[in-house]
């Protein structure tokens, strides 16, 4: 369980460059949980987001992992537990080491410094066997340095080496907002298969209302740091594109 509890985030405080980025906001989003969150630009989506992650630090209120207070751990520290993808599938791969050494410094995050992970015959079974759930044959690449991949097959393995981890939580950040129609829906088809199989806590936020309609149990909109919508299964199911749309401005 994840709980956030009366968060506020303020940026340049005391100065004409002053933004409540988030106010008094509180969240709980239960174990195996899928949460869609939609917001125009600025509304406060990215710095939630951030605060959960631990990228950034709350001015006031607690962010609660199971009842233990995580809002002063650095995101190192809760990257045992939280994961993220970003939008640019470039950032969560190193583009000159091939997919098997992607997969090696994936399964070494979050283990003591002492533990090595090899490349030998068992951890590469394992890492195929992972690689081809994607369903985009890319366990016979695994020699290939990550960067001759396209960013739809680069951000699927993202998404793969990230819930290597024993993870709780998951943080998708636009995951298909930088990619072509076909590779954006096979990205969100493996993450929504992911946090299925994985039983994760996943928290998606997207611009795309297509996906935002699709995908997850739950959906909220933030608007100027505050949540003012928000949608259990049984009435997100009843959302229309239309009504959707019409909360914004643009979209």
């Amino acid at each position: 369980m994840l709980r956030l509890q009366h968060i506020s985030k303020t940026f340049n405080a005391g100065k004409a460059t002053e933004v409540a980025a988030v106010q008094d906001l509180t969240l709980l989003l239960e174990p195996r949980s899928f949460t869609v969150l939609v917001g125009a630009n600025g509304s406060g989506k990215s710095t939630l987001l951030n605060l959960i992650a631990g990228s950034i630090y709350p001015d006031r209120g607690d962010i609660l992992l199971h009842e233990r207070e995580i809002q002063r751990l650095p995101d190192y520290r809760r990257s045992r537990w939280i994961g993220r993808v970003f939008q640019n599938p470039l950032l969560g791969t190193a583009a000159s080491l091939s997919v098997l050494d992607n997969f090696r410094m994936a399964a070494l995050r979050g283990t003591t410094k002492w533990l090595r992970v090899g490349t030998g015959s068992v951890f590469r079974k394992q890492a195929a066997e992972k690689v081809a759930t994607s369903g985009m044959g890319l366990e016979n690449k695994l020699t290939k340095p990550m960067g001759t991949l396209s960013g739809g097959q680069r951000q699927a393995l993202t998404l793969l080496m990230t819930v290597m981890a024993d993870l709780d939580v998951l943080l998708l950040d636009e995951p298909s907002a930088a990619l072509d129609p076909r590779s954006a829906r096979e990205v969100m088809e493996i993450a929504n298969r992911l946090i299925a199989e994985d039983q994760l806590t996943a928290l998606l936020v997207t611009h795309n209302i297509s996906e935002a309609l699709r995908y997850g149990t739950r959906l909220i909109q933030m608007e100027n740091g505050e949540i003012i919508r928000d949608y259990d299964a049984a009435a997100k199911r009843v959302l229309d594109h239309g009504t959707v749309v019409s909360w914004f401005d643009y979209f």
